[in-house]
């Protein structure tokens, strides 16, 4: 019974896990650093003024668990869920890698 529980913990340390909550993004990886990476993706605002839409491009910075710095690289498309604050501009967290450079799986 021990031995499992110690596996457990064991399992919870290596995922490095923290809680997530809230949205959902998927995005390219835009830069890599040590612990985070920077991913981008557009969306479409409405306009009222000219009656049209208008794609906008958004950065977020994320953490990057230790299973998965040597999987995911500039150029991979990843989805990342939003976390507590884990510093100052990190409040998002790479939950999987979706498919290779450039988009292609």
């Amino acid at each position: 019974m021990k031995e499992k529980k110690q596996t457990e913990k064991a399992e919870k340390k290596m995922k490095n896990l923290v809680a997530t909550r809230g949205q959902t993004f998927k995005g390219e990886v835009t830069a890599k650093f040590p612990k985070r990476i920077t991913i981008e993706f557009e969306r479409t605002i409405y306009i009222p003024k000219y009656e049209r839409y208008m794609k906008k491009k958004t950065r977020i910075h994320a953490r990057l668990p230790e299973h998965m710095v040597d999987k995911v690289h500039v150029g991979d498309i990843v989805r990342v869920k939003e976390t507590r604050p884990l510093s100052k501009i990190i409040h998002f967290i790479v939950i999987e890698k979706l498919g290779e450079e450039n988009g292609k799986k």
